[in-house]
């Protein structure tokens, strides 16, 4: 996307569908996780990274109480108009639930809209693969308000409310990671966050001979209407059987050593699988880390394929589209790591692939990926970038 033709025709379409110039304008990226999954509400460590596909917003103040939303993603819907207070959660709302949300949010926690606005998105992030258009477009309005409604909250009080109201109005029960990648992240450095107390720092992702190529499957994901609650489930029902002979306040808290040890207490043997998997990879991300920052960049692939293994057996969120594309990736000889990333049934996988090797192994994966599911995957190769803000 380019920037400038993109504002230009993004402001064009602002004067046809609200009548007048929009006041400004917000970019809130998407996010993708290099290592730990389904981690985070299980209180482990997550390595995610901002990316610089995401979501643009112009915005222009209102006179009255009402909020206007238009997607240039999704004009057939036109422009959707509600009150500033008092919303909940309407199915009809689509796509701006995950906007009303945190105005929701922000009312429940005192910070009440004195104004309407007119607000116009538009994103190039792909919907459905795992990269966290949702998170995008929460924190992305989340940062909008406060900022224009002079709310003076801090960041990750930002994220908090953004994580809140997809958990409460959307209803989908996410941890913290999506929105605190998109809200916290910084140029060229990923975080590792420790999910459980939010004490977090930036590792600097320094490729010189790699990069980080994201594949999406094309198939789509709809989280709510998968698995990820129940996985959520089976964890909180092991961690409830540990708690029975250890006080424990999430299963980030154990060391593989200490799960191998306790784990017949878990009577539900897929809950078993489920918090093995969420024990071991939690420490398999700290150890990632430690290899990325003493550039052992082949240990951090064998740790990402080792991800992708388990969360395949253990935790049963990929799907067929996934694991094709991690085997090819894993066959590839530029490739040094390859594995799902995000909530998982669909989406997307992260590789980290030699420079030289990307064009080949685009080739490869697209004609073998297309010969056996039937159309073809889209490749990103991602560029990381900071966080949610205003422009200039």
């Amino acid at each position: 996307m380019e920037a400038l033709t993109s504002l230009d025709s993004m402001q064009l379409s602002f004067k046809e569908h609200f009548g007048r110039g929009a006041e400004y304008t917000f970019f809130s990226p998407g996010r993708v996780n290099l290592i730990g999954e389904h981690t985070d509400y299980n209180g482990g460590h997550v390595f995610p990274c901002a990316i610089s596909l995401g979501t643009w917003a112009l915005a222009a103040r209102r006179s009255d109480d009402r909020l206007r939303f238009f997607s240039m993603n999704l004009p057939r819907m036109g422009v959707l108009e509600f009150p500033a207070r008092g919303l909940v959660y309407r199915p009809e709302a689509s796509w701006t639930n995950y906007l009303l949300g945190v105005v929701r949010m922000l009312e429940d926690a005192g910070y009440v809209l004195q104004t309407g606005f007119d607000v116009q998105l538009c994103g190039n992030l792909p919907s459905g693969a795992g990269l966290s258009s949702s998170a995008s477009i929460e924190v992305l309005m989340a940062v909008l308000l406060n900022e224009l409604c002079g709310f003076g909250l801090d960041r990750i009080t930002l994220v908090k409310l953004a994580q809140k109201a997809e958990n409460e109005f959307v209803g989908m029960n996410c941890g913290i990671m999506d929105q605190f990648a998109v809200g916290m992240g910084k140029k060229d450095c990923a975080i590792l966050l420790d999910c459980n107390t939010l004490q977090y720092r930036y590792s600097p992702l320094d490729l010189p001979e790699a990069a980080i190529v994201i594949v999406n499957t094309n198939k789509r994901h709809s989280l709510t209407s998968s698995g990820y609650n129940d996985r959520r489930r089976d964890c909180e029902l092991a961690l409830a059987d540990l708690q029975k002979v250890r006080p424990l306040q999430a299963l980030g808290e154990l060391t593989p050593a200490e799960f191998d040890r306790l784990a017949g207490q878990i009577t539900n043997p897929v809950a078993r699988r489920r918090a093995r998997h969420a024990v071991y990879e939690n420490a398999r991300t700290l150890e990632a880390v430690e290899a990325l920052e003493a550039a052992d960049l082949a240990k951090f692939g064998r740790l990402m394929n080792a991800s992708h293994v388990s969360l395949r057996d253990d935790y049963e969120v990929s799907c067929r589209e996934l694991d094709l594309l991690a085997e090819l990736a894993w066959k590839h000889p530029g490739v040094i790591g390859a594995r799902m990333t995000g909530g998982g049934f669909g989406g997307c996988t992260v590789n980290l692939v030699q420079k030289a090797a990307i064009p080949d192994f685009e080739q490869v994966l697209r004609e073998e990926y297309t010969k056996n599911i039937g159309y073809a995957p889209s490749f990103y190769v991602a560029s990381i970038a900071d966080g949610a803000a205003r422009l200039a």
